[in-house]
C-alpha cells in the first residue's frame, strides 16, 4: 500500500491528455453562458490552451509506460506519438479555423467543442488496448464529426454530406460492434493482450465465429481510413464540409483509424499475419488504384484531395501489411508527414475566396502563383509532397514504406504502388500548371489573408521540406514509439 501514493500521480498524468482535452471541451460548452460577439477569439482561444496542456501531459510521462482501467487503455509509445500528432492536428486546425469561421459565418462556441471532442475520440483510439474502448474512442470521434461536417447549415451540400457521413458511418459502426460481438465470442476476451494469448494456445482459422469477426472488424476500421470497398462517403463528406473541418478531418481521422489498426496489427492479427495478408493485399491494391484513377476525373480540389486520400490510405495499407516493427515504425512515420501535407494543402484552401464564398475548383487556382507568390510556392511544396518528389517528406516516406515492404517479399505490392505513385504525379502537377501556366478565366480569386492561417501554412511548409532533409530523426521516433508499445 505504501507504493500507491506514487503511483496514482503517474496515472493522472498519463491520463493527462484526455483530462486535459475533456475539460477543455467542457470549459467551452460553460463559456457560452457568458456573452461574446460574431468576431470574438475565445473559444480559439480556449482550444488552443487545451491542446498544448494536452501534449504538454503526455511529455512529462513520454517515457513511462502504463496500463489503465484494467489494461483497457495503455500509455505507451504509440499512444504518446499518435497524442502528440493528434494534438498538432488539433492546434493547425484551430489556426485555420481562426479566420475561417468567422469569414463564413460559423464561429459558435460548439465548432471548437467539437473538435476537441473528437481529438479526445482519436487520443482514446490510439491508446485503447481492448476493443470495446477502441469502438467508445471512433463513436465519440466520429459523432463530433458527423457534426462538423454539417456545420454550415445554410448550405444545402453541407447538410447532404453530414448526412451520407452519418448514415453510412452507422451501418460501418454497426459492422465493427458486431465483428468485436463475434470476436468475443470466438476468444471469450475484447482484450487485445488476452485475444493474442488465447489464440496462441489454440488455432483460431477454423473457427467461423473468429474469422467473420475479424472480417467486420477490417470493415469497421477500413471505413475510418477510407479504404476501397469502403470508401464511398470521402468525396462527399471532403466537399460538403467547411474547409477547415475537412482539414482536420482528413489528416485526424486517418490516423486514428491507422492507430488502431496498427495496435490490432501488432497483437491479435500479428499472430495470423501469413493468413491475412492477401486480404489486405488486395484491399491496398484496390484502395491505391481506385484513389489515383478516380481523382484523374476530377476539377474539384476538394474532391481530387479525397480521392487522394483514398490512395494514400493504400500506401499506409502497404505497411501494415509489411507488419512487425518496421511496418508499423514506416506507418507511423507516413501517418505524420502525411497529415502535415494534407492540412497544408486544404490550410491555403481556407485563405481563398472572399465572404462565404469558397473557391475550390482548379480553375479557381489559375495565376495564384503570379498574384500571391507565398501562397504558390506552398501549395507547390504539398503538392510535390503528396506526389512523393524529392526533396520533400512524402519522398521519404514513400521511400521507407516501400522499403519496409521489400524486404517482407511483397514485391508486386511495391511495383503497384511505384506505378500509382507515378498516375498521381499527373493531378496534382495540374494544380501547380493552373497557378503558374493558366490566365483566370473570370475574377481572380480573391485571399482572404489571416495570420494564424498563415502561420499554420507556414509551419506545414517548414516541416515538410524539413523532415524530407532530415527524416531519420522522425523516423527515429517512430522506430521508439512502436519499441515501445510492443
Amino acid at each position: 500500500m505504501s507504493g500507491v501514493p506514487f503511483l496514482l500521480p503517474v496515472d493522472w498524468w498519463a491520463l493527462g491528455a484526455v483530462i486535459a482535452l475533456s475539460g477543455g471541451a467542457m470549459a467551452l460548452l460553460l463559456l457560452e453562458f457568458l456573452p461574446h460577439g460574431p468576431e470574438s477569439n475565445r473559444a480559439a482561444l480556449v482550444s488552443l490552451v487545451t491542446l498544448l496542456a494536452a501534449g504538454a501531459s503526455v511529455f512529462v510521462v513520454r517515457d513511462s509506460r502504463r496500463a489503465l482501467f484494467d489494461g483497457m487503455f495503455v500509455h505507451d509509445g504509440i499512444t504518446v506519438f499518435f497524442t502528440f500528432l493528434f494534438c498538432a492536428i488539433g492546434i493547425l486546425s484551430v489556426l485555420l479555423s481562426w479566420d475561417y469561421v468567422k469569414r463564413t459565418r460559423i464561429n459558435r462556441t460548439e465548432y471548437y467543442a467539437l473538435l476537441l471532442s473528437s481529438t479526445l475520440g482519436m487520443v482514446i483510439m490510439a491508446g485503447s488496448n481492448d476493443l470495446i474502448t477502441v469502438f467508445l474512442g471512433l463513436e465519440l470521434m466520429s459523432l463530433a464529426l458527423y457534426v462538423l461536417v454539417g456545420f454550415r447549415r445554410s448550405h444545402l451540400e453541407s447538410n447532404e454530406a453530414s448526412l451520407k457521413y452519418f448514415l453510412l458511418g452507422a451501418f460501418a459502426s454497426g459492422f465493427l460492434l458486431y465483428g468485436i460481438a463475434l470476436l468475443y465470442g470466438a476468444t471469450g476476451t475484447t482484450n487485445l493482450q488476452k485475444m493474442t494469448a488465447v489464440m496462441s494456445d489454440s488455432p483460431m482459422l477454423g473457427n467461423p465465429l473468429f474469422v467473420v469477426g475479424a472480417l467486420l472488424l477490417v470493415v469497421g476500421l477500413g471505413f475510418k481510413v477510407s479504404a476501397v470497398p469502403f470508401h464511398m462517403w470521402t468525396p462527399d463528406a471532403y466537399e460538403g464540409a467547411p474547409t477547415s473541418v475537412t482539414a482536420f478531418m482528413s489528416a485526424g481521422a486517418k490516423a486514428a483509424g491507422f492507430a488502431a489498426l496498427v495496435r490490432v496489427g501488432l497483437s491479435t492479427l500479428g499472430a495470423v499475419r501469413t493468413d491475412w495478408v492477401p486480404v489486405l493485399s488486395a484491399i491496398a491494391i484496390l484502395t491505391m488504384t481506385v484513389g489515383n484513377v478516380t481523382a484523374l476525373l476530377q476539377n474539384n480540389v476538394k474532391r481530387m484531395l479525397a480521392y487522394s486520400s483514398i490512395a494514400h490510405a493504400g500506401y499506409v495499407l502497404v505497411a501494415i501489411v509489411a507488419g512487425g516493427r518496421d511496418g508499423a515504425s514506416a506507418a507511423l512515420f507516413y501517418l505524420a508527414v502525411y497529415s502535415l501535407m494534407n492540412l497544408g494543402a486544404f490550410g491555403i484552401l481556407t485563405l481563398l475566396g472572399r465572404g462565404t464564398e469558397e473557391r475550390v475548383l482548379v480553375s479557381d487556382l489559375a495565376g495564384l502563383g503570379f498574384r500571391h507568390p507565398g501562397l504558390g510556392i506552398a501549395m507547390t511544396v504539398f503538392m510535390l509532397a503528396l506526389g512523393g518528389i524529392p526533396p520533400t517528406a512524402g519522398f521519404m516516406a514513400k521511400v521507407y514504406v516501400f522499403g519496409v515492404a521489400l524486404k517482407a517479399g511483397l514485391v508486386p505490392l511495391v511495383i503497384i504502388g511505384v506505378l500509382n505513385s507515378v498516375v498521381s504525379v499527373f493531378y496534382y502537377l495540374r494544380i501547380t500548371v493552373a497557378m503558374y501556366m493558366e490566365e483566370p478565366q473570370a475574377e481572380p480569386t480573391h485571399v482572404s489573408w489571416a495570420v494564424p492561417g498563415a502561420l499554420a501554412v507556414l509551419a506545414a511548409v517548414a516541416l515538410t521540406l524539413w523532415w524530407g532533409v532530415q527524416a531519420h530523426a522522425l523516423l527515429d521516433q517512430a522506430q521508439r514509439s512502436v519499441l515501445g508499445g510492443m
